[in-house]
């Protein structure tokens, strides 16, 4: 039997432990791929802390996975051996509920979740469903295409979706792992894009991606800031504070939509005549096509700004991750 290196979470709240498993067999219609890369996401901390019921234990997490197909199941057709894929957030369908029943796989009752309820990409080797993968061009290295399957479909997507269109004026709150990528996107997009982060640290930075006016949250009131801009389109919420984001709110302009796309733990507290006010509007978002985003990506040259870390380093850098002290996404790379 073959053994491969895993970062495993035994149960709720446990450490990242290193373990040697056995390499994984693709059922009909599983692959078997020889991991690359996989990027660390604020949604692993739900496997690692045990936010949601149903998480199977003992579980491997990592939902950024890049790597080659090694083998592939008897019903696999569209693969081959040696393609090199990504797997993201969606696991897989059930092809049992009423939606998958009439062919609506996206609203599927019962989908799994890489690195929840199926072992993810903190591993040498993992199992994916053939229905979740998508290919990734050549001209990608692993490493960076990792970031775009979680991180930059969620927030490329987030600013397609939204009521923005190009000159408006659109808020990135945040210059995080997610905030980064939000602002190139945006800039891209044609948007008149506002930068919002404390200090003056990554002013520089912002300018950098492009930003047309930094907003120093620490030094003024954002909001008011924004309502002397014109009031904006769309504030991006990239960073996790409930609080942060409820003091945006009067910044939004007429029909203006706040779009959450990061957890937080305290509650949102907004006056309901400020939502009438202006018909603003808060919303979430965690979908959008990876497809879409890797290829904007390329053609706009919109590229994540990381760190890589080798598998055994896999809590540090969930932990620099998680307290903000990475640069600005936490890429994990097996082997040499």
């Amino acid at each position: 039997m073959k053994m491969m290196k895993a970062i495993q979470v035994g149960k709720p709240g446990a450490e990242f432990e290193l373990v040697q498993v056995a390499i994984p067999e693709p059922k009909d219609n599983e692959v078997l791929i020889k991991v690359e890369a996989c990027g660390i996401c604020h949604g692993d901390a739900i496997a690692k802390d045990g936010h949601m019921p149903g998480v199977k234990y003992p579980i491997i997490p990592g939902h950024e996975v890049v790597g080659i197909i090694e083998k592939t199941g008897s019903q696999v057709t569209r693969w081959k051996e040696g393609q090199r894929v990504g797997v993201g957030w969606h696991g897989g369908h059930c092809f049992d509920c009423s939606a998958c029943r009439k062919g609506n796989f996206g609203a599927c009752e019962k989908s799994l979740t890489t690195g929840l309820h199926v072992d993810g990409g903190y591993a040498e080797y993992m199992i994916a469903r053939n229905e979740v993968i998508v290919s990734i061009p050549d001209e990608l290295t692993s490493v960076d295409a990792a970031p775009l399957i979680c991180a930059g479909r969620t927030t490329f997507g987030a600013l397609k979706e939204s009521n923005a269109k190009a000159g408006d004026l659109v808020a990135i709150h945040g210059l995080g792992g997610l905030g980064h990528l939000a602002v190139q996107y945006a800039v891209k997009m044609g948007f008149k894009t506002v930068a919002l982060s404390r200090g003056k640290e990554k002013e520089q930075l912002a300018y950098k991606l492009g930003a047309h006016v930094y907003i120093d949250t620490d030094a003024v009131d954002a909001a008011k800031e924004l309502t002397k801009l014109g009031g904006a389109t769309v504030i991006l919420c990239t960073a996790p504070s409930a609080k942060a984001i409820s003091a945006l709110i009067p910044g939004l302009g007429r029909n203006g939509q706040a779009i959450i796309v990061t957890g937080a733990g305290d509650m949102l507290q907004i006056p309901s005549f400020m939502m009438l006010g202006g018909q603003r509007s808060v919303k979430g978002f965690v979908s959008g096509s990876v497809e879409e985003a890797i290829q904007f990506s390329m053609l706009t040259k919109v590229t994540p700004m990381i760190e890589v870390f080798p598998l055994e380093q896999a809590k540090l850098a969930f932990d620099k991750m998680m307290n903000a002290k990475v640069h600005f996404r936490s890429v994990l790379k097996m082997g040499k």
